[in-house]
């Protein structure tokens, strides 16, 4: 990346305020550098986006349940925001049923009605039993993994809803790992920190960007040559084939559709998220907001979430990592870095699905190469 010479306003223009941005934003502004932050939207925070409404910390993007095993990570954040001892423990709902997720012994004794992990462990081992050889699709490898009962009823009505097609048809690195506790653990993830920043997370991007210039609703890729006049570098989070114009062709993204709704009741499920789990019913999962920081309100707001087909003009949620958009993706960074002075960066610069705790390492990791660059 080379430097340009002449005289800017600012040394870094980051457009998108999500968590990539305001993170690589707060590093420059810390190390002295001048920052503009720009987002398109009418808000900060991009998809981790909370807003307060009845009392009620609502996730408009999807539930955002932080959880890290990275220490760096975590002291880092903290600085911005406490969290909760909010734990993940999922209700997979199917045909009225009700399982505990992750796959625990809750799981096993509801389905099978068995109660010591020695009967657990028999159980799945003869259903294991049926898939001979490398699975060759998802299907085959979740039955490999945890046996046909637990894959009917838990996995596949909801994973075909996911990703719109047959699990048959679905590639089986997806679902290679799936968690199996021969334990009455039912936190659904298993990582030391864990929990939701207190009053949300927009609160916490908002002190990330403190003192930082920012602008809302406006679109860099609409007007390049204006933003491109007033900063040295830019840190480019949008999505990088939108940024090329898709002139080698659209990425695919799976996306997601909230019909979110305020009840005249103070607990409608009982818990954060409930999956749906049976091919009937039409959404994946309902979140009931108010579990994940509960204020007191007497009355709460729920969201159903439909998974879709994505097409440009879309939100993009969850990148489509198969070998074909794979390959793309790699024939997009190659141009990217024939770019001079733009930095691609987040789930949308880089084509990959990442959990927060990876996009803060990721922002972290390549604010830091910046200023070593430019040192």
């Amino acid at each position: 990346m080379s430097e340009k010479h002449s005289a800017y306003e600012y040394d870094y223009l980051i457009v998108g305020a999500g968590l990539y941005g305001a993170v690589f934003a707060r590093q420059m502004a810390d190390a002295g550098k001048k920052v503009k932050v720009i987002d398109r939207r009418n808000h900060i925070a991009g998809n981790i986006y909370t807003r307060l409404e009845d009392n009620i910390h609502v996730h408009q993007y999807g539930a955002h349940i932080f959880h890290t095993n990275n220490e760096d990570v975590w002291t880092y954040l903290n600085r911005f925001a406490r969290f909760n001892r909010f734990t993940n423990t999922v209700v997979a709902n199917y045909k009225g049923e009700l399982y505990s997720l992750p796959f625990n012994m809750y799981t096993f004794n509801k389905m099978w009605g068995v109660v010591t992990p020695q009967q657990a462990q028999k159980k799945i081992e003869e259903q294991r039993a049926e898939i001979k050889g490398e699975p060759k699709n998802l299907e085959e490898q979740a039955i490999k993994l945890v046996g046909r009962d637990i894959y009917e009823k838990l996995i596949k009505g909801y994973t075909e809803k996911q990703w719109g097609r047959p699990c048959s048809e679905l590639p089986a690195f997806i679902i290679r790992r799936l968690p199996v506790r021969l334990t009455f653990d039912n936190n659904y993830f298993n990582a030391l920190y864990q929990g939701i920043p207190i009053g949300g997370y927009t609160k916490m991007v908002e002190n990330l960007l403190d003192g930082i210039s920012v602008e809302l609703e406006q679109d860099y890729l609409k007007d390049r040559e204006k933003w491109n006049s007033i900063a040295q570098t830019i840190v480019f989070t949008g999505p990088i084939d939108e940024y090329f114009k898709y002139s080698l062709g659209p990425l695919e993204y799976r996306s997601v559709r909230f019909e979110t709704e305020k009840l005249d009741t103070d607990n409608f499920q009982g818990n954060a998220a409930v999956n749906y789990t049976d091919a009937q019913t039409p959404w994946t999962r309902i979140i009931e907001h108010k579990w994940f920081e509960d204020l007191g309100s007497p009355v709460t707001i729920i969201s159903r979430e439909y998974s879709s087909e994505w097409k440009v003009g879309d939100e993009p949620y969850y990148p489509v990592n198969d070998e074909k958009n794979s390959d793309l993706y790699r024939k997009y960074k190659k141009l990217g870095e024939t770019e001079e002075n733009v930095i691609f960066g987040g789930r949308l610069g880089e084509y990959k699905y990442y959990d927060m705790d990876a996009v803060v390492a990721s922002a972290l990791d390549a604010s830091k190469k910046e200023l070593e660059r430019v040192r």
